[in-house]
């Protein structure tokens, strides 16, 4: 479609050799009920689904730009299914370079089953390391010990993987500036394109909630994510939002596109997608030429195959609100170090740059800055992103 936004499809594989006490995420342990074959032709048919729904009338006319395997452990998957995916999408959607992630752990790397994924057109892998250091990783409940972790980046280069995002986590339990530098120094020495670098949280809903651990106070955790912000940049990783550093030109697609507010498409168990097209411009609704809509699949994989297979697989949709649409324009856009476009905003949301500005008039300008077409916090108010966040939703 001509002018479109960008479209992206994502893909949920909920299944885990075993829970991380710290997750929140939609998954679950591998067992008994685990069926790759059905769960594969859920997915297939809840594709199908999405191509030609009517919510989603022009999405057969678009290209997609990226695709995302997440999870989950979405390597515990054979090559022949992730392959089987990737071909029906081609098929619907007519793309032919993209960048397809798949993210896998360490644990679950073979070299032979790593080569059949770059041959099935993986061509980005996210590798969820996490830590290198061997008490941090029992910890964190991970499967794999720091050789496992090394070896599963040659691995993956082995495979023919040139680009790869690391994951690693930090203000860990008992963790050290010196162990979590560490990290982060192992890391750039594979020189791989991308690294991910996330605090730890405590969500709801996980053991660590219930069971909580001690965690380094605020002026370590501050400390160390300042030494390791230097150390990635000192080796030519550029931070280009909140916990994403890559060289240059190696950011990834996909993420970008949600943080653009781009439009994507969501399948599997407890998947999430949003889609925009336009509507007639003597419509009031929203006050815009487009309308916007999410939607969201089954959570529970077992109801999510059940229901998908007898035609029930969508859960629930809205469409969304004026204000809805401009906070959560901005709870992606400002995620961005660069923040966004006053075009940007225009062309996915339909709205004049009126609004956008009415709905942050109130936010200190120590904060946050409308200046020549740009939406932006202040280095300062990337620091205090939740309290702008936050002032945003009492608006």
């Amino acid at each position: 479609m001509k002018n479109a936004l960008p479209l992206s499809l994502y893909v949920h594989i909920p299944w885990c050799v075993k829970k991380c006490p710290y997750c929140d995420f939609n998954s679950f342990e591998k067992n008994s009920a685990f069926d790759e074959t059905l769960y594969l032709k859920a997915l297939l048919i809840d594709l199908d689904n999405e191509h030609r729904d009517n919510e989603y009338q022009n999405a057969e006319q678009r290209t997609l730009s990226s695709i995302f395997f997440g999870g989950g452990t979405p390597s515990l998957f054979s090559a022949d299914s992730i392959y089987a995916i990737i071909e029906h999408a081609k098929m619907l959607f007519k793309f032919d370079e993209i960048e397809i992630t798949l993210e896998a752990n360490p644990g679950t790397f073979e070299q032979e089953k790593f080569n059949a994924f770059f041959d099935a057109g993986i061509n980005r892998l996210s590798i969820g390391i996490q830590s290198f250091n061997d008490s941090h990783l029992k910890t964190l409940g991970r499967i794999h010990d720091q050789r496992q972790a090394l070896t599963a980046i040659e691995t993956a280069k082995k495979a023919g993987f040139e680009n790869i995002n690391l994951d690693l986590m930090f203000a860990l339990p008992q963790q050290t500036i010196q162990q979590a530098t560490k990290d982060i120094s192992t890391a750039c020495e594979f020189d791989v394109p991308h690294i991910s670098h996330y605090q730890l949280t405590i969500e709801e809903n996980t053991y660590f909630y219930k069971h909580t651990p001690v965690l380094p106070e605020s002026d370590l955790i501050w400390e160390m994510q300042t030494q390791c912000q230097n150390l990635l940049a000192e080796n030519h990783y550029k931070q280009y939002e909140i916990s994403a550093y890559s060289k240059t030109g190696k950011q990834c697609s996909h993420n970008l596109n949600y943080w653009h507010f781009g439009d994507y498409i969501g399948i599997g168990a407890g998947a999430h997608g949003k889609i925009t097209h336009k509507i007639n411009s003597s419509t009031e609704a929203l006050n815009a030429e487009l309308t916007i809509t999410r939607r969201w699949k089954h959570r529970q994989p077992q109801q999510y195959i059940n229901n998908t297979l007898n035609g029930k697989g969508l859960s629930g949709s809205q469409q969304l609100k004026q204000s809805d649409v401009v906070f959560e324009f901005l709870l992606n856009a400002l995620r961005l170090k660069n923040g966004s476009d006053i075009t940007t905003f225009k062309k996915h949301t339909g709205f004049n740059d009126r609004i956008l500005k009415a709905a942050v008039k109130n936010i200190d300008s120590s904060l946050l800055v409308i200046d020549k077409n740009k939406i932006r916090t202040t280095a300062k108010g990337y620091l205090f992103l939740n309290t702008i966040l936050e002032e945003l939703l009492e608006e």
